[in-house]
């Protein structure tokens, strides 16, 4: 496990990663994947209040150039309950929420944490993170990051 993360969870949907993923990775599966981004937030949430952490540090997976260390600086910075990486300025995953938002979150559609950051920015607090937070979404991406 990284520094100042206790599990790492992959959320899952569409595509089946057990073959794929470390045997010490916790996966869960998002069967209500197609209604959107929030729902796997909601799964990767719910789990994390049953195990009873506080915080979770979410990101995409589709963000392969996003390096550990900028999980480690999300994980481990101060703040208030919501932390997110900055890219060059911009923010982007990974963002560390506190259980004290997580019944804020959206729990249906394609938004995740950005409209909450939006809605209440006191909450947030912003850390400059090494790497690029490119999303590889289709083969014209892989190729044009590659």
């Amino acid at each position: 496990m990284a520094a100042g993360l206790d599990e790492t969870i992959v959320v899952t949907g569409a595509v089946e990663l057990v073959d794929v993923l470390p045997e010490q990775v916790t996966i869960l599966v998002n069967h209500a994947w197609a209604e959107g981004q929030a729902t796997s937030l909601r799964t990767a949430v719910d789990w994390a209040r049953r195990q009873g952490h506080d915080a979770i540090v979410v990101g995409l997976g589709d963000q392969p150039l996003v390096p550990a260390d900028a999980w480690r600086l999300v994980a481990g910075a101060p703040g208030g309950p919501i932390v997110t990486a900055t890219f060059s300025g911009r923010r982007r995953p990974p963002v560390r929420l506190g259980f004290e938002v997580w019944d804020l979150l959206p729990a249906g559609g394609d938004e995740g944490a950005r409209v909450l950051m939006a809605s209440r920015p006191e909450l947030v607090t912003e850390v400059a993170c090494p790497g690029e937070a490119a999303d590889v979404d289709t083969l014209e991406d892989l190729a044009r990051w590659s």
